[in-house]
């Protein structure tokens, strides 16, 4: 097994090429990743790839509330091309850095065996495991067979809708596995899914001195807070068969509205966070909701309800195929870390769910601790360590070697 990183001048040259996909901002919100997918591309052309460009148009990216996104696809085909198509992919897009940074945030400063900055962890290292993991494929490519397939995205952050799933609707990808960004101390085959919804309780503005004249829309509010604190506690008891999953999620996390301290408040608006479990089905999840959300107020005079949805992202599910990409992740990462990462689930949500939802199966597995915690991902001070990348990138080509063994 070819270790790319046993290479010092590889491995400095892989930091060096996460530093500079580090010093180039790309936060989402508000999400204008065009000019940082300009700069990842020109530094993969550096490395010899050839580089597709794919500008999503504007009304879409604005439709998901974003302002540019350029999706990169890199393809490279080894011996007669008639072997598996395997997707490596990782989102260009962070979370703004927020306060509470020792280091600068976009600085990639390198301390004690670790690159500090937004995205180090989440997920600008896996730009480079799977860059460089292919570049090695490319210096050795004896005995292989098949295609491996780069896929660089920018809105992970906002659900992938215009990322990965672009991609593949409209035909652009149909890998036969995929791989998603991830951390090295586990194999992740399974995660919980999200429903955001959007509530608006409409009424009727009146005097306070008269609020019987009013129809009081904080007042229906408060009655499909208490319905929905009620179905918190239901959902409490429930446990997924998944394990790591645990119990479905419900929280109102945004609340807004009323005009003044002395008027009736006719318009209140409210933003729902659903978890989902991987049993369950988000369309299913939505119009329960809704019904409950509705029921809760029924019959009040002058109060309307409207249920708008802002993002579904249905959960990562277990595909028959997905066994084979863990058996062979876990041997290589064995091998390298001297301990075998176990296959599990997350209570999150990824990118990765769009290529199981196309029938592709699909694990997360790259560069990173044993922890989001422990990288401070989404966090201050966020990082990822050397020997995470160095580690994560020779699995990573081992098992792309194993897959594109020519038969």
């Amino acid at each position: 097994m070819t270790i790319p990183g046993d290479d010092t001048a590889s491995l400095a040259r892989e930091v060096e090429f996460l530093k500079a996909l580090v010093r180039v901002p790309s936060d989402n919100p508000p999400g204008d990743c065009a000019p940082h997918a300009e700069v990842a591309g020109q530094l993969l052309e550096e490395l010899g790839f050839t580089v597709e460009r794919h500008p999503v148009p504007e009304p879409f990216v604005k439709t998901y509330g974003m302002k540019s996104v350029v999706n990169l696809v890199v393809r490279e085909r080894f011996g007669s091309g008639q072997g598996p198509v395997i997707a490596l992919n990782s989102h260009g897009d962070v979370v703004p850095p927020g306060e509470g940074w020792t280091y600068d945030p976009y600085g990639a400063e390198e301390r004690g065996g670790a690159i500090y900055g937004r995205g180090a962890a989440v997920s600008k290292s896996d730009f480079a495991t799977y860059s460089f993991a292919l570049l090695a494929l490319k210096q050795r490519p004896e005995g292989l067979d098949g295609t491996v397939e780069l896929h660089f995205t920018y809105d992970e952050e906002a659900g992938g809708f215009v990322g990965p799933k672009w991609l593949i609707e409209h035909e652009l990808t149909r890998p036969d596995y995929a791989i998603s960004a991830g951390f090295s101390y586990a194999v992740v085959i399974a995660h919980n899914g999200c429903l955001h919804l959007e509530i608006v309780v409409r009424g009727k503005q009146a005097h306070a001195a008269m609020p019987e004249t009013g129809a009081d829309a904080l007042e229906a509010a408060n009655v499909i807070l208490t319905a929905i604190y009620g179905e918190r506690r239901r959902l409490s008891g429930i446990t997924s068969a998944t394990p790591g999953i645990g119990s479905p999620k419900i929280t109102v996390g945004l609340i807004s509205g009323g005009i003044n301290t002395n008027v009736v408040p006719d318009r209140i608006v409210m933003r729902v966070d659903r978890r989902l479990t991987p049993e369950e089905d988000g369309l299913a999840v939505e119009a329960e909701l809704t019904q409950l959300i509705e029921q809760a107020v029924a019959g009040r005079a002058g109060i309307e309800i409207e249920c708008r949805r802002i993002i579904l992202a249905e959960p990562l599910r277990t595909l028959p195929g997905t066994e084979r990409l863990v058996e062979i992740v876990q041997k290589h990462a064995t091998a390298v870390l001297g301990e075998t990462p176990p296959a599990t689930a997350v209570p999150l949500y990824t990118d990765a769910r769009h290529y199981t939802a196309a029938g592709i199966p699909t694990i997360l597995y790259g560069a990173g601790p044993r922890s989001i915690l422990e990288a401070n991902a989404h966090a201050a001070d966020e990082h990822v360590r050397i020997s995470d990348l160095k580690a994560a990138t020779a699995v990573i080509e081992a098992t792309l070697r194993d897959l594109l063994a020519a038969k």
